[in-house]
């Protein structure tokens, strides 16, 4: 097998603490089994996939990315499997695990320094330059790149679909290029239109307002990596998603490290945030509903950062022991 065809297939993975004391059945796709280890890796298999099928990507080519880490470590990984370059443009603000993964797995990584989507040095911008300069690249863009939401339209959804043998009453999920949740959603939607569909946005981005509102203005600031946006994509546009809730990083922190100490899952703050969303929106719906959300990656990516105890009172974090208190 493999790496690209051990992609997918992931487990379903009740968590039975938080169901216990919910009354509602809490399912997480355990995307961080995933070889490459996070749910980038759907996403990049389909991008890469699409380039090769319609002969923008050629032998002896390279693959070059602007991402927050996880979809650069799934692009590496591919690149080696196929024999590609990779170039990857990171921002700076990012865990040094993920940076040194993407040097491990043999990316030429280029860290960027912070800067907002508007200023043409912000890494998106960046790694497209890149690609434009480099003979043979493919830019890869997977927040306007469709590739991405297909991947899970054809994959991720139908999967939930059949592990839960259509139970299923809501899908939560967080948004960064909004490929995960929108190709998600419209697998769901195509099934079972009473589906509900649900964005946990995090602090900071624009699409709680955008979804809820039909305005796209941020409020607040977050610094969970890799989720959060503050403008339409083509992967979100004209997703089928029924409303939008937030969360802090605070809470989505705290439940990441709820998830440890209960389950015995370990992941990173972006799989808190839609747990905890899975969770606010599981508490709406009748006794013994079901309700599904994403693990994205693994925790062992941001060991010095939230797993961090200086990293967490630096920054004015806690691990939260009550339930109430996580779920608000």
């Amino acid at each position: 097998m493999s790496f690209s065809s051990a992609v997918g297939q992931t487990p379903l993975i009740e968590l039975r603490a938080l169901s216990h004391a919910l009354g509602r059945r809490i399912l997480g796709k355990a995307e961080f089994l995933n070889p490459g280890g996070s749910v980038k890796d759907r996403a990049a298999r389909g991008i890469v996939d699409d380039a090769e099928a319609r002969g923008v990507l050629q032998p002896g080519g390279a693959l070059v990315e602007g991402t927050a880490g996880n979809t650069g470590i799934a692009l590496a990984l591919a690149a080696r499997e196929r024999g590609y370059g990779c170039i990857i443009a990171v921002p700076g603000d990012q865990s040094q695990e993920k940076i040194d993964l993407l040097r491990v797995f043999g990316a030429d990584v280029r860290v960027i320094p912070p800067a907002p989507f508007t200023n043409p040095e912000n890494y998106y911008h960046v790694a497209r330059r890149i690609a434009e300069e480099t003979p043979g690249a493919f830019w890869c863009n997977q927040f306007e790149n469709t590739a991405n939401r297909h991947a899970h339209e054809a994959t991720t959804g139908p999967e939930i679909w059949e592990q839960t043998g259509g139970a299923i009453d809501a899908f939560v999920a967080a948004a960064g290029t909004g490929g995960t949740l929108a190709g998600i959603a419209l697998a769901l939607k195509a099934r079972n239109s009473g589906v509900l569909t649900v964005l946990c946005d995090p602090m900071g981005s624009s699409l709680y307002n955008y979804v809820n509102r039909g305005v796209l203005e941020p409020e607040g600031d977050s610094d969970l990596e890799g989720i959060g946006i503050k403008r339409l994509t083509a992967n979100f546009e004209g997703a089928p998603i029924d409303r939008a809730i937030r969360a802090t990083d605070a809470e989505a922190i705290a439940m990441a490290h709820w998830l440890l100490d209960r389950e015995g899952i370990f992941v990173g703050g972006s799989s808190g945030l839609n747990v905890l969303g899975a969770a606010r929106v599981a508490r709406e719906l009748p006794a013994a509903s079901t309700v599904v959300t994403i693990l994205c990656d693994t925790g062992a990516r941001y060991l010095s950062r939230i797993y961090n105890p200086s990293w967490m009172r630096e920054n004015g974090f806690t691990k939260a022991d009550a339930l109430d208190a996580l779920l608000g």
